[in-house]
């Protein structure tokens, strides 16, 4: 696999905004697939082929009703606008963020997809570990959904854990934090912040000892 090219395959970018009264981080991931826009809104949407590259889902999957992924967040899905717009609440360890998923078709077999995960500037938690946080884990996701467009086959969850642990997986890892970490960088993190912060993500996803 061409790691760089995968990693280079993501535009990510971290604002500030107002988000219900308060203020947010927002960590942003476009990336474009060679498919149309309903195929791929089929392929986040649809409770049969999420499982093929994300996780199994269940519950009202439908605009105000309450979804779960199967060991991850769940929350109510607020917005669904097929095949343009999906957004969620994301409900996780006792805490609430937000997911929001636009479609923008970019030809007739070409769809840029952009992710929005937004979180209020609350405790220490993004001083600990900045975008990548999050940031990591969407570009998995995203790189999953990437070899599902093109193979159409099922991503086995237990082989994917643990591609992620193997050494290219590690690069793969460490690559995308790195990549979170300059975008953090040009939201006007301090460097010697954003390092630190960059550098217990990236411990974190790979099992690595955290640094001191």
């Amino acid at each position: 696999m061409d790691i760089i090219s995968r990693i280079g395959a993501v535009v990510r970018t971290v604002e500030g905004r107002e988000h219900l009264g308060k203020p947010a981080h927002v960590v942003i991931a476009t990336r474009h697939y060679d498919t149309d826009a309903d195929d791929l809104w089929d392929a986040i949407s649809n409770p049969e082929r999420l499982p093929r590259w994300f996780l199994p889902v269940e519950g009202d999957l439908r605009l105000g009703g309450r979804y779960q992924l199967k060991g991850n967040a769940g929350g109510t899905i607020t917005g669904c606008e097929p095949p343009r717009r999906l957004e969620v609440t994301w409900e996780f360890g006792g805490g609430t963020s937000w997911v929001n998923v636009t479609l923008a078709a970019q030809g007739k077999e070409r769809t840029l997809l952009t992710l929005e995960h937004i979180a209020h500037v609350e405790g220490d938690f993004w001083d600990k570990f900045g975008p990548g946080a999050v940031g990591v884990g969407w570009d998995l996701s995203l790189h999953g959904l990437a070899l599902h467009i093109e193979t159409r086959a099922p991503v086995d969850s237990t082989e994917n854990e643990a591609w992620s642990m193997s050494g290219e997986g590690k690069v793969f890892i460490t690559a995308s934090s790195e990549a979170w970490r300059k975008a953090s960088i040009a939201y006007g993190t301090p460097e010697a912040a954003a390092n630190a912060a960059a550098a217990r993500t990236t411990a974190f996803y790979t099992g690595a000892p955290p640094p001191a």
